[in-house]
């Protein structure tokens, strides 16, 4: 095989080779509602008293909300249960159902590890506790019958102090072998106030040789253009090219690229209907702006990266053409992916099927 190609482990079970790459998922939303309630349920979990049976706490967990706010709390609710403890339980399921249910090869996994420390303790040694919840992540992700390559972005939040802020990305210039880049997160309702201070936050972690995501252009309250400049992927963005598309060449001209994440927009109560996503597609691609399709936050939406393909093909929303351009641009604008070709490149070679088709550098 040519050594542009990457080689993985599992090649000869074609049933197994994994072949997506995730840029946009969340930690607190991506353990599936049936572990998450097993779990609550066998460690006496108050939340077990109160749903005792498994349909209605699946109802309960995957129920559209009225905003993105709103929802966030969901995500409160797991953090407390995703302790340095337990974190290896919900790591090795996350990464095995992704590998063999959803096909990922390369993973962005994306939390805030302030809020993985312990509660009980004093604010200075949870900050030196972060560093414990990226390294037990990183350990229980490493699972040899499962090779999926996972790399965390460690997340801001717009409820945490700036030095807490501060000390999440040192934390991640420290990690480098496991972290790939930083977020802003939380309620977009509360950047508003904050934006010269999210500005400068932004520009250390590029001082330390970081990449940076953020959180844009989720909701109608997320347009703050001014964080844009500082940014290599913007997290959502679809407002841009609904509210703001003047925006889009500057974006192209960047190199950035959209996270997209349909069925959240749904659960958030951002959008009624995936079809204002029709003209995502359309303004982005004629713009020549490079589009990521994810699941944000798959275990509290009930839904896999394929479905989301799926779903916008059957919808009619995109089509084969751009379903693949936004494949390839998953793994083009990947943090960390170390090859210069997504691994479905590979394939013709393995099946004798035909020459591999270009890895274009746009479209």
């Amino acid at each position: 095989i040519s050594p542009v190609f990457p080689v993985f482990p599992v090649v000869q079970n074609f049933n197994l080779m994994p072949l997506h790459a995730e840029l946009h998922r969340h930690l607190g939303g991506s353990i599936v509602p049936r572990i998450f309630w097993r779990f609550l349920h066998r460690q006496g979990h108050p939340l077990a008293l109160e749903y005792p049976d498994y349909d209605d706490f699946e109802a309960f967990l995957t129920r559209p909300r009225n905003s993105l706010s709103e929802f966030l709390e969901l995500h409160t609710m797991i953090e407390q249960v995703q302790t340095i403890q337990t974190l290896p339980y919900f790591i090795t399921k996350l990464v095995r159902g992704a590998y063999v249910f959803e096909g990922l090869v390369y993973l962005e996994l994306r939390h805030t590890p302030y809020y993985r420390t312990d509660h009980k303790r004093e604010e200075g040694e949870r900050i030196l506790q972060m560093r414990e919840v990226v390294k037990v992540i990183r350990d229980a992700a490493n699972l040899p019958d499962y090779p999926l390559r996972l790399r965390q972005i460690l997340c801001m939040h717009s409820r945490l102090p700036n030095h807490i802020n501060k000390a999440i990305i040192e934390l991640a210039a420290r990690e480098r072998d496991t972290v790939c880049a930083v977020d802003l997160a939380g309620p977009d309702v509360l950047y508003a106030e904050r934006i010269p201070e999210f500005i400068e936050l932004f520009q250390y972690a590029r001082l330390l040789g970081l990449k940076t995501t953020c959180h844009l252009f989720e909701t109608a309250n997320g347009a703050y253009p001014e964080l844009l400049p500082y940014v290599d992927r913007i997290g959502h963005g679809i407002h841009i090219p609904l509210q703001m598309p003047e925006l889009l060449p500057q974006i192209r001209d960047r190199g950035q690229c959209l996270e997209v994440c349909p069925t959240s927009y749904l659960k958030t109560g951002t959008l009624q209907s995936l079809e204002s996503l029709r003209r995502v597609f359309v303004e982005c691609e004629k713009a020549n702006v490079d589009i990521a399709i994810c699941t944000d936050n798959p275990g509290l939406h009930n839904v896999r990266l394929p479905f989301e393909y799926e779903n916008l093909l059957s919808l009619d929303i995109i089509d084969f053409h751009t379903l693949r351009r936004c494949q390839n641009a998953a793994f083009r604008h990947a943090f960390a992916w170390p090859h210069r070709d997504p691994p479905d490149s590979i394939l013709p070679l393995l099946t004798g099927s035909g020459s591999p088709a270009p890895f274009t550098e746009r479209g």
